[in-house]
Parts: structure tokens; sequence; C-alpha cells
């Protein structure tokens, strides 16, 4: 874990297509003072409009996570987020020229071979860490998310498919940005022929194709070369719940337990989160934890 907060030693760009506009994106990160978060510019509309990646701010997760602000909106923002938060990112400005974070190859290494490029940089300010100390749950049917104590940001995951290619899988990892670099990043977005060709049908998905998605049809992955995990599934699964919880605004020491959960109930498990502020304490490492107030 690390006592400072860290932003890029300098700006990076890249483009590529969102998975469900279609449409061309080109996307810079910025260094960023300290305490400033993660926060999305969009240089295509008037005035340059932003808004911080916070879980308040979220205002769609039928697709993928949208977050909103004064009428700006970015969508898609997951990968690029898991990215930032799994290579220990604290404080950048994202700019975009359009409204959807492009997809690249369906997972967050491309982000993270980004972020390597720019070098990252060490900063005055202390990181701040929600630390847990009560285990904190939310259940609906079969989907569930739980907090447990720990001395570190462990995350277990687990999906079921009624499927012969995914079935049952279960991921669980010590995070740092060796870990997430390693095994999580490269890991893709995945679905299935038919739901492809029922989103098409629907104007969606419009620019997902078998270079940025794992396809399954059938009883076979469509794409060449296969698979990059056993269980790249779930590895995905994981990624995408390290994206959703980065809207938390600060790292958290303790165990997160996920089962069969997605972008919409991580955010109802984040506002019951802030609800329990008795089970948590922020705190800086080498400090005594405080009772968080805000």
């Amino acid at each position: 874990m690390m006592m400072h907060q860290h932003t890029l030693a300098r700006a990076v760009s890249t483009s590529g297509v969102g998975v469900h506009s279609g449409k061309t994106v080109n996307l810079t990160l910025k260094p960023a003072p300290p305490n400033h978060g993660i926060r999305f510019i969009r240089m295509d509309l008037p005035g340059h409009p932003g808004v911080t990646a916070h879980f308040n701010n979220v205002v769609d997760t039928s697709l993928a996570t949208v977050i909103g602000e004064e009428g700006c909106i970015v969508s898609t923002v997951e990968h690029l987020m898991a990215a930032l938060t799994g290579m220990g990112i604290d404080n950048v400005s994202v700019e975009m020229d359009d409204y959807e974070v492009p997809i690249m190859d369906g997972s967050a290494g491309p982000f993270a071979d980004l972020i390597e490029s720019a070098g990252i940089c060490a900063q005055e300010g202390a990181k701040c860490y929600f630390k847990v100390h009560t285990p904190i749950s939310l259940e609906e049917g079969e989907k569930s998310v739980t907090i447990y104590p720990a001395d570190a940001f462990r995350l277990t995951c687990t999906i079921v498919y009624d499927h012969p290619l995914i079935g049952t899988q279960t991921c669980d990892f010590v995070v740092t940005p060796a870990v997430f670099r390693k095994e999580i990043s490269p890991a893709r977005t995945f679905g299935f022929l038919h739901d492809v060709e029922t989103m098409k049908r629907y104007g969606l998905g419009r620019g997902g194709t078998l270079d940025n998605a794992v396809v399954i049809d059938g009883d076979k992955v469509l794409n060449p070369g296969g698979l990059r995990f056993p269980d790249e599934f779930v590895r995905h699964k994981a990624l995408d719940c390290l994206g959703d919880f980065s809207l938390i605004s600060m790292p958290i020491i303790g165990h997160v337990v996920i089962c069969r959960s997605g972008h919409a109930f991580n955010r109802a498990f984040l506002e019951k989160f802030f609800k329990e502020k008795s089970s948590w304490e922020v705190c800086t490492l080498g400090q005594k934890p405080e009772t968080f107030s805000g």
C-alpha cells in the first residue's frame, strides 16, 4: 500500500471506439494536483464542462457505468477507472472529445499500458484509505456484496452462469499494482452472440467486435486465440468491480467479497457503505485512523 498520493509524470493520449456509440473518441490523461481526484472533461462541449468520478454522480448502470453532472455525461468509465485505481493513480484529468470512453480491446490492459508509458509520480499529499473494522453486507436474492476487516485490499469475486463454458467461477486477489497489471487488467469483457445481435438491432453495441470483446456462440468462443485465462470471465467481473468501487473516491483496506453482482448492485452497496460510518474509518498509513464526519 502507498503512503502518498500519485499522479502521472506527463500527459498521454490514445483513441478508440465507444462500444455502444460506435463513435471514435480521443482521450488524454493529464497530471493533476493532490486531492484533485479523477475528473472527466468534455472537450467537445461549450465551456469544457466536467464530471468528477464519484458514485453520487452515477446516472445509469443499465449497460455500463455512466456518470453525469449538470448536463455533462461520460459513459462506460469502468475499465479506465479500474486501470487508474489498480495502478495506484489518485489524481488525473481525463479529457475526451465525445461522451463514451473507448473500449480499446475490451480490457483495462491498454489503459494500464498508457499509464505506464506516462510514468507514475508520487505527490506531497498523504493517501487516505477507508479502513473497515466491522463487516458491511448487502444481499438481494442470489446477489451479495460484503466487506470484511483485513490488513490489505483483497477482492474475491464469484460468478454463476448456466453455461458450459462459464459455470461457477471464483477469483481471489490481494490487489496491488503488480497483481492488477498481470492478473486482472488483461481480462476482456464478454457476451453471448445472440445478445450482441439483439443489441445491434436496437442500435446498441455499435462498436462491439471480436477485437474488443469475448463472444460466445453455443459452446464455442468465437475469438481467434480463445481466452487469455481459463477463468477470464470472472477476472473481467473483478475488473468491473474494481472500476465501480473506485467511485468511492478512496481505496479500501478490507476484504471485498462479491457474488453475482453487477454495476447497479455495486452502486447500491456503495450507498450502504457510506451510510454505515460506524463500520469504517479514514486513515493514512502510519497515522491513527480518524472517524469520517463528511
